[in-house]
């Protein structure tokens, strides 16, 4: 992921008019430029460059934006009227993510001053028509906002674009280590491995276990000493894991796991992991703590070897920087299908991440069934309450596709005190019966990424930077509409149309 990232902001004119009037092209659009870094909906900088003017100049910047690792995508407005030949090889060369801005200088007309003057200076009302045209004839795929800056709704669309466009270059970067293989005989965790490089440019490569243990087992007893006092500083300690208490050691050696962990992960130049609990070679614990640390830090993670879901996690993680609300790996568990509203419960094993939190997390230990190891140590809380999104990724075949549920996470009925692991209760839209379905017919997996940061706007554009089928199911999801829509898009991309 870019550490400094922007995105270029283009003028398209033309010097029909004389050079006096691009000179004030170049002030207004400078003006709008100063208008969106003003905004708060934006969180990424627009950087304004040169009025373009000609074929020659359009195609250069654009090869320029393609080649800055910095520039996450380029917003294009028509101030006059720029004829669109001159667009071609500038769109065609295009490999960065576009908002097209339908906009223009003066929110009012000002009616008893409008000259021929004024009509040629202000023409982006005909002159984006003829950018759309030729977009349109090129199959550039892009965002299209219209209206004025200065509308908070217009700025609170471009800043979904931007966030999406965050994301797609997060993903474009990524280095994804694969600790072990997938859990045995699970479908829906399997996928094309070079087909994911190809379409997002993630880089999913399998480490032995032990390469992990080797560094675990070289982190210093200092190193530890400052994760379990961080650790008392954060959360509550179940008084068996406290300094002095009988197993105090396995929250060290959780501690020990996680340094070793976060060592490996950086020093490799990875964002995102997996774990199986079928395979932890030398390790004592099944790592949770410590993968939920690190999902709070922005690391990717998938369950059960599940790349995808952790490359997901990443992505979604970045497009969140900034934003209020968590996000976090999440699998559907089981379902309250009696009196009142009809519910999911999600959890995880272990590795729930702690910025879906709604109070002070507990650091506890408790045993696992599964795994064949020492008694892990874990966070255990419940999600705040408020609108989300859950997302998966499923490898279809002949393509990789997306389902997200709009959802609005609850409290549980009553507390949950046997349930020793983090976990959120959820409503979703339109209803358990139709979401469930829905989800069923387009194979989504039971692995998800459920966010409280980011919705269906920066998912919907981050699925048409990427070039990936997006199924939406929300309030006005019906069956027979979603299946139908499954069977148009088998058609679409089946015909190569997708991207």
């Amino acid at each position: 992921m870019t550490t400094t990232p922007y995105c270029w902001f283009l003028t398209g004119s033309q010097g029909l008019y004389g050079p006096e009037t691009v000179a004030q092209v170049v002030d207004q659009s400078r003006q709008i430029v100063d208008q969106l870094n003003d905004s708060a909906n934006l969180g990424v900088e627009v950087v304004w460059k040169p009025v373009l003017t000609d074929s020659e100049s359009i195609h250069r910047l654009i090869l320029e934006a393609n080649s800055d690792p910095d520039c996450i995508g380029v917003i294009a407005w028509m101030h006059t009227f720029s004829p669109a030949k001159m667009w071609i090889a500038g769109l065609d060369a295009l490999r960065t993510p576009l908002l097209h801005l339908h906009t223009q200088s003066n929110v009012d007309l000002p009616w008893g001053e409008i000259d021929m003057d004024f009509m040629n200076l202000n023409q982006a009302a005909h002159g984006d028509r003829e950018f759309g045209y030729i977009q349109t004839r090129l199959g550039v795929p892009r965002k299209t906002v219209a209206g004025h800056v200065s509308d908070p709704g217009v700025t609170a669309r471009i800043g979904a674009w931007q966030r999406a466009a965050v994301g797609a270059a997060a993903v474009r970067s990524l280095k994804l280590a694969r600790f072990g293989d997938n859990m045995r005989d699970v479908a829906v965790t399997e996928g094309d491995k070079v087909e994911a490089q190809l379409r997002f440019g993630v880089s999913v490569n399998t480490w032995g276990v032990n390469d992990l243990v080797a560094v675990v087992n070289q982190v210093s007893d200092a190193e530890v000493d400052t994760l379990v006092a961080e650790y008392a500083e954060l959360y509550d300690i179940a008084p068996e894991l406290a300094v002095g208490g009988d197993r105090h050691e396995s929250l060290r050696y959780g501690a020990l796991i996680e340094a070793g962990l976060r060592s490996f992960l950086t020093d490799g130049g990875f964002g995102a992991f997996t774990t199986n609990f079928q395979d932890l070679g030398g390790l004592r614990q099944l790592p949770g703590l410590a993968v939920q640390r690190l999902m709070a830090d922005g690391y990717g993670f998938g369950g059960e070897g599940d790349w995808k879901t952790s490359v997901m996690l990443h992505t979604v993680k970045a497009m969140a920087k900034g934003q209020p609300g968590g996000t976090s790996f999440m699998e559907d568990y089981t379902y309250h299908l009696g009196e009142g509203s009809h519910k999911i419960l999600g959890a995880h094993m272990l590795e729930v991440c702690p910025t879906i939190a709604k109070a002070r997390p507990t650091v506890e230990i408790h045993p696992l069934g599964i795994g064949d190891r020492e008694d892990p140590v874990r966070l255990v809380f419940d999600a705040v309450p408020g609108p989300a999104v859950v997302l998966g990724i499923c490898d279809v075949g002949d393509r990789f596709r997306l389902v997200l549920n709009e959802i609005d996470v609850v409290d549980p009925d009553e507390p949950l005190p046997n349930l020793p692991v983090a976990r959120a209760v959820w409503e979703p839209r339109p209803s358990l019966a139709t979401s469930a379905e829905c989800w069923l017919a387009a194979g989504g997996p039971h692995h998800t990424v459920l966010s409280s940061a980011v919705g269906t706007d920066e998912l919907y554009d981050f699925s048409e930077m990427i070039g990936t089928e997006l199924l939406v199911i929300d309030a006005d999801t019906t069956p027979r509409g979603f299946a139908k829509e499954i069977r148009w898009n088998q058609v679409y991309h089946r015909l190569g149309l997708g991207g």
